[in-house]
């Protein structure tokens, strides 16, 4: 096998008739195997007004071992909590990541909190993934003249273990992609093609919580103090944002996330255009996760199927959850869960190749390291 292979499976998720909790899609999953070894999505719901909860479903295979439904169980997080709601009804909770912590012995979910103040990262904590505990906003330092607290942030994700920071000591981590002023790319489409880009403030983060790691307690989760700028927009497909999608899952070639990338496509015979999100692969170094080992030149998955290119947000694929296939006693099979058109949820099979092929470059430039130890 020469490169990642990705082939879809199908839908696993689409809105309830009659359920309110649903009417506006079901998007956006966190994937995450429980403690029977059966595999749990947590799905994005979003009800009339842009409303949205956090819900659990159970996935149902077939003979082959494929996921091909879910059976609903009910609601893990809906807004409530002052950093979860807006003035005048609405707020969310969304697109969560969960991570089973192997230190804490149990899941943190990273989730986007849609405060007062706009979209924020917020985490919570479980032992059985139906009782889970607000830990509140996590919250970062600034960093050489970035603030990285009064910006929108979302799309995060925790490593399952403690990794090496720059400086070379263990410590928790995060990525993120916080969203600066100018950078969204609603903002970014409207510039040149021969824009400049930000390193700074157009890239995937890695951030590190520097905690004591034996005995350590869920609430000393939160405050990220060390920065790595991660990755750049390089690449055509990628050119007006990049941000995170899948939790990092360690393989044998290093640490695998998927993530999404944002460019802008221009109908046939048309001088209309529109925003395009497609799916990339990235491999982190084991030893070292803030070096890239592999990064797409060509993304995975783009919109093409009907479902992916019309819904409430069309021309979206947008990977956030991953299983990777010990139950089949196939390691290098991973089924990766994604949001289409912000509609509906879908499922690819991703086959690890037995090597690395060519990749595209990092970023332009060396990226800035540091901050507390």
């Amino acid at each position: 096998m020469s490169g990642f292979q990705l082939q879809r499976i199908g839908i696993v998720m689409e809105s309830e008739p009659g359920n309110p909790h649903e009417v506006e899609g079901v998007l956006n999953p966190a994937a995450v195997r429980g403690p029977n070894g059966g595999l749990y999505l947590f799905p994005r719901l979003v009800a009339r007004g842009n409303v949205s909860r956090i819900g659990i479903a159970h996935v149902q295979f077939n003979e082959a071992g494929d996921p091909i439904g879910v059976e609903r169980l009910g609601i893990a997080l809906e807004p409530e909590a002052d950093y979860e709601c807006v003035p005048h009804g609405g707020g969310g909770c969304e697109d969560p990541r969960i991570t089973f912590m192997e230190r804490l012995r149990c899941y943190v979910m990273t989730y986007t909190a849609l405060s007062p103040l706009g979209p924020r990262i917020a985490l919570a904590v479980s032992e059985d993934l139906f009782h889970w505990q607000r830990l509140g906003l996590a919250t970062f330092e600034a960093y050489r003249g970035i603030d990285f607290v009064h910006v929108d942030n979302k799309d995060a994700s925790l490593f399952p273990v403690a990794i090496p920071n720059h400086a070379g000591k263990m410590q928790m981590a995060i990525l993120h992609r916080p969203l600066f002023p100018g950078t969204r790319p609603e903002e970014t489409a409207c510039e040149c093609a021969s824009r400049v880009v930000d390193l700074d403030h157009e890239s995937i983060w890695i951030s590190y919580c520097p905690v004591v790691l034996e005995g350590l307690e869920p609430n000393q989760l939160g405050l990220f103090n060390s920065h790595h700028r991660l990755a750049t927009p390089v690449s055509p497909w990628e050119c007006l944002k990049i941000g995170g999608g899948t939790p990092p899952v360690l393989t044998r070639h290093g640490w695998l996330i998927l993530y999404h990338g944002v460019s802008d496509v221009s109908e046939p015979s048309s001088d209309k255009h529109h925003l395009c999100y497609s799916a990339g692969v990235m491999i982190l170094s084991k030893d070292h996760p803030h070096l890239i080992r592999y990064r797409s030149p060509e993304p995975v998955l783009a919109p093409l199927l009907p479902q992916e290119c019309s819904g409430i947000v069309p021309n979206v694929v947008f990977p956030t959850g991953i299983d990777r296939r010990d139950d089949l006693g196939t390691p290098d099979r991973f089924d990766v869960y994604y949001g289409m058109a912000d509609c509906r949820i879908g499922v690819a099979r991703l086959d690890l190749p037995e090597y690395l092929p060519p990749g595209a470059p990092a970023d332009e430039g060396e990226p800035k390291t540091g901050g507390q130890e």
